[in-house]
């Protein structure tokens, strides 16, 4: 394992000027003497995809559940030769439609194969992916549709409703619509109104495979998605990320895991579930496409997100807090209905198990006895395979992070990142529980450094340092679309400042600490953090969410 995480690579310095003073810069190890080159056959999101279905061809990509009687059943799979074979007959088909090079192409529904194929489309065929995402708030996918200026849309079959409603004003200039499954002919109907062609997802294959195009392959610096993702109040803002962006988002994350004993490799299984309409799920997915490993898609309910897990039994699964919260709790239910002795062992076994990983030993060879008498029973409900626990989105509490981390039988880490760096930024390191609390190290591809926030106490100089997070690098974004003005606030001399406040360790370990906007300020004048009060009232057990 690494044993220096991060190196300073410029000085801290007061500001001048009005200007605020600034942080050290630190960079992962990886990159001590710059950025690593990408590879030449994997420099875009494009060619990720298409060297791994070349290297990879029978191995299982994506997988799905089928519905009888509206129960789930078993995971069904196709492979990278036959989802790239999907991927050139619906980009043919577009180009049949007439999308040409920079069209915007919306995407609308839940994580599924078609909505990965139909991304895949875009990016060999030189077209901007732009997913909608209605929990943005009311109107947002009408906006979203107008501003980016979609032509062409891929949607879920329960969305078209949504899609063609007369709160949706803008659909009427969408060229033509293309079901994820089919359409009734109800929809079918409605959509002719708008002056839309329909196709089901089996028609536009068909096409494509009458009508055969060559892909017409993207540049890295050509952009791959337009991401929109909320603002502080008003409507969305379009993230513009490039292919190179994602290209060196993947690099990263494989030199990071490299550097560890466990490797990954193509027997590796993720489960997707958080929306492929944020950059956190896409990367992953992204990256298990470069490792030639397979993605399995949740049946839609997350709800019933337990009986994915008993029967896809992945290796891999990210998710949001409130995720790990509920696990958290539902071991500690499990728990209270033990009788008092095995309550008392489970927790001389967990007392015990924690001494042994503080004192430096892995999760593994910690207590392999406690893991059998106690622990392989929660690792048993996260579907029995589970090596890689991954955090992201919000703060986790301390509590809860170090309960998985002794408990789950597999690695556990937060990671730190945004929409506008495409992903993670920042990732703890396995096994490391020195960094519990903390989001980890910079990734391969960014600089860090922090930034004096005045008016809030905070000094990057100071002991802790303490600021704003600013953060430049290979996947930062460009910028945001059609707005400059938002774009110049958001990016100041090459640094993206992400609102965030941190506090960084001489090692370069970073730890979330505030936000810089999320304050009210009382009419005694009295400050208030309101995400630090949501943390503390969502540890009543009879509040199911919260929010300030």
């Amino acid at each position: 394992m690494m044993k220096t995480y991060a190196v300073q690579v410029e000085n801290g310095k007061q500001g001048e000027n009005d200007e605020p003073s600034v942080g050290p810069v630190y960079r992962s190890i990886l990159a001590k003497d710059g950025f690593p080159p990408l590879d030449s056959n994997t420099n875009t999101s494009w060619e990720v995809f298409r060297f791994a279905a070349e290297k990879y061809p029978q191995n299982k990509m994506l997988g799905w559940r089928e519905f009888t009687n509206e129960k789930a059943g078993h995971y069904l799979w196709k492979t990278y030769k036959e989802i790239y074979e999907e991927v050139l007959n619906v980009g043919s088909a577009l180009q049949q439609l007439g999308a040409q090079r920079g069209s915007r192409i919306g995407i609308y529904g839940v994580n599924c194969p078609q909505w990965v194929v139909a991304m895949e489309a875009c990016n060999g065929y030189s077209l901007i992916c732009v997913p909608l995402y209605d929990t943005l708030g009311a109107g947002a996918v009408d906006y979203i549709i107008e501003h980016a200026e979609i032509e062409f849309v891929f949607v879920q079959d329960k969305k078209v409703e949504q899609l063609l409603s007369s709160d949706c004003s803008s659909a009427k200039k969408i060229k033509a619509m293309v079901s994820f499954t089919s359409l009734t002919r109800e929809q079918s109907s409605n959509a002719a109104k708008h002056g839309i062609k329909v196709f089901s997802w089996n028609e536009f294959l068909h096409m494509g495979k009458e009508y055969p195009c060559d892909p017409h392959p993207p540049r890295p610096l050509d952009i791959c998605t337009i991401m929109y993702t909320s603002g502080t109040c008003g409507n969305p803002k379009g993230v513009i990320l490039t292919h190179e962006n994602y290209a060196s988002c993947v690099k990263g994350i494989d030199l990071f895991l490299e550097q560890f004993e466990d490797k990954m490799t193509v027997d590796d299984v993720y489960l997707s579930f958080l929306p492929l309409a944020h950059v956190i799920d896409r990367v992953v997915e992204e990256y298990f496409f470069h490792k030639g490993a397979s993605v399995g898609y949740y049946q839609g309910d997350v709800n019933a997100l337990r009986d994915d897990l008993m029967e896809l039994k992945p290796t891999v699964f990210a998710g949001v807090p409130r995720v790990f919260e509920r696990i958290h709790e539902g071991v500690l239910k499990a728990l209270q209905e033990l009788r008092p002795l095995r309550r008392m062992i489970f927790n001389i076994l967990y007392n015990h198990k924690l001494f042994w990983m503080r004192s430096g030993y892995k999760h593994k060879n910690a207590s392999p006895l406690a893991d059998f008498l106690a622990f392989h029973k929660v690792h048993a409900q996260l579907g029995g395979r589970i090596r890689l626990l991954i955090s992201g989105g919000a703060p986790l509490s301390t509590e809860i992070e170090e309960f998985l981390k002794v408990t789950s039988c597999a690695f556990f880490v937060q990671a730190y990142g945004l929409t506008e760096t495409c992903g993670p930024s920042t990732a703890g390191l396995p096994d490391e529980m020195t960094m519990v609390g903390a989001v980890g190290v910079p990734s391969a591809y960014v600089d860090l450094r922090l930034e004096a926030v005045p008016e809030m106490g905070y000094d990057p100089l100071g002991i802790p340092s303490r600021g704003e997070v600013c953060i430049r690098g290979k996947t930062v974004f460009t910028g945001y679309y059609k707005n400059p003005e938002l774009t110049k606030e958001a990016i100041r001399d090459g640094w993206f400042h992400t609102g965030d406040i941190g506090e960084m360790n001489s090692d370069g370990v970073l730890k979330i600490i505030d936000r810089k906007k999320n304050i009210f300020k009382l009419s005694q004048g009295e400050y208030v953090a309101v995400e630090y009060l949501e943390k503390v009232y969502s540890c009543a057990s009879i509040l199911e969410d919260v929010c300030l």
